[in-house]
């Protein structure tokens, strides 16, 4: 090519003046050079919403996080299982453990740091966090490279190969571009670039305003790139999962703070293993003594397994066993994987709810 790679970043601050996207934690451009710049709070709180999931289902989370909690301090003095309760959907738990342990140290040091080397050493702030935090909040010269950036400079310099191969010269290479004037656009203007423009699937490459400094493009091949690592099969498990009813109230349990789903509120189940066993009515009957049917399968996927559970639904004909009981009424605050599990269980026709 006969551009310059020096002029991409003015192109894209450019673009992003007038189609950077609206957002609850945003500062738009106007507004920037206005003098207005965007509380650390939000910013740090979206970011570690927006880890795994999408900008449209993490904004009701967001708007309810600053409802209930509007600043870092208000955070700090919440109780544990509320904040796991309104984070519950989000996924990945231990977010929300840290996003508490970091409001309060946050608050017992007074306020969010602006260098990068000091936020990572925050609870739940990692290299991708701490450097976002630093650009947007702070106007530091940084870029968090997150899937949309990569995927940008995969196309602009046609890698063959997958990011992660050589990440540190790619993420070394993309920050020797940030202009030291608007860091933060430059960043957020990558970030928008791909979630709207550089897609995944039928990139528009037609409104993309560094189309001229693409090899992928040049070459006709957009889509291959990146290129994709070998996909690895994700393992199997099984387990079985108790929906056990006396007096219409359901019977719950909090999960132990360590390990998957951690301090949420679930339905009881077996331990979660790589072979599948069958449950006979004596073992059934020895968990509690109940009219237990199976009424189908839940599937869920992890990051690292998929998860299938056996479901049964019983009414309790003995003395209640210890846990937390609720009306179905007011089970809330409920991961994923339990809200299939209620779902599965309240539609099948060995539930009874009022008799």
């Amino acid at each position: 090519m006969d551009v310059q790679l020096s002029e991409l970043p003015r192109h894209l601050l450019d673009w992003y003046k007038t189609n950077a996207r609206e957002l609850p934690w945003r500062i738009s451009p106007q507004d920037r050079e206005r003098g207005k710049r965007p509380d650390p709070y939000h910013v740090w709180l979206s970011e570690i919403m927006l880890q795994q999931t999408t900008v449209k289902h993490a904004t009701p989370y967001y708007v309810e996080f600053i409802r209930r909690w509007p600043t870092v301090r208000d955070l700090a003095k919440a109780n544990e299982e509320e904040v796991l309760s309104t984070w519950a959907g989000l996924g990945y738990y231990a977010r929300a453990r840290n996003l508490l342990k970091c409001a309060q140290s946050v608050t017992l040091n007074g306020e969010f740091p602006a260098d990068p080397n000091e936020l990572i050493k925050y609870p739940g702030i990692g290299d991708y966090t701490s450097k976002a935090i630093a650009s947007i909040a702070f106007g530091k010269p940084y870029v968090a490279v997150d899937t949309n950036v990569e995927r940008v400079f995969s196309r602009i310099l046609a890698l063959d190969q997958d990011w992660k191969v050589a990440k540190r010269t790619n993420r070394e290479f993309v920050s020797q571009m940030v202009p030291a004037d608007l860091p933060s656009e430059y960043c957020q203007g990558l970030m928008d670039l791909g979630a709207t423009v550089c897609t995944p699937k039928q990139p528009k490459c037609s409104e993309c305003p560094i189309q001229k400094f693409c090899r992928a493009y040049q070459g006709g091949d957009v889509e291959s790139y990146p290129r994709k690592p070998i996909k690895v099969q994700r393992p199997n498990r099984y387990g079985q999962a108790f929906f056990l009813v006396d007096d219409n109230e359901v019977l719950l349990e909090r999960r132990s703070a360590n390990g998957l789903l951690g301090g949420m509120l679930g339905f009881p189940c077996t331990e979660w293993k790589s072979n599948k066993t069958l449950l006979n009515e004596n073992r059934l009957q020895q968990y509690a003594k109940a009219d237990w049917q199976p009424v189908g399968e839940v599937k869920h996927t992890f990051t690292h397994f998929t998860l299938n559970l056996a479901v049964y639904v019983g009414h309790l004909q003995d003395e209640r066993p210890k846990g937390i009981w609720k009306p179905i009424s007011k089970i809330n605050g409920l991961p994923t994987l339990f809200k299939k599990i209620l779902t599965i269980a309240t539609t099948s026709s060995s539930f009874v709810l009022f008799e």
